[in-house]
């Protein structure tokens, strides 16, 4: 079976959910998503299609790694805006 930009219509769906179960179970809704794509194996090319904003590159220390040096892969960056006024209210 052969599905044309499955990964995309993946994300778009995954996306529509997120949101309404994100407020179901905090009660407020989110305005970004972010993911992170290991660069030496995959080219994030399925974000990019979807409407992802690369962002940057993260420094390889990992969430848990020692503060002054590289533990993990540095890995790119994307974010995804849920909604039309996201920017306003991050920054408010």
């Amino acid at each position: 079976m052969r599905v044309p930009h499955l990964a995309s219509q993946v994300l778009a769906r995954v996306l529509g959910r997120l949101n309404r179960d994100w407020h179901q179970r905090h009660g407020h809704g989110s305005e970004l998503v972010e993911t992170f794509v290991e660069p030496g194996r995959f080219g994030g090319t399925c974000y990019q299609a979807a409407g992802w904003l690369p962002v940057g590159r993260t420094t390889g220390r990992g969430r848990n790694g020692p503060p002054a040096r590289a533990s993990t892969r540095a890995k790119d960056v994307f974010v995804r805006p849920l909604g039309r006024q996201w920017r306003q209210r991050l920054c408010s």
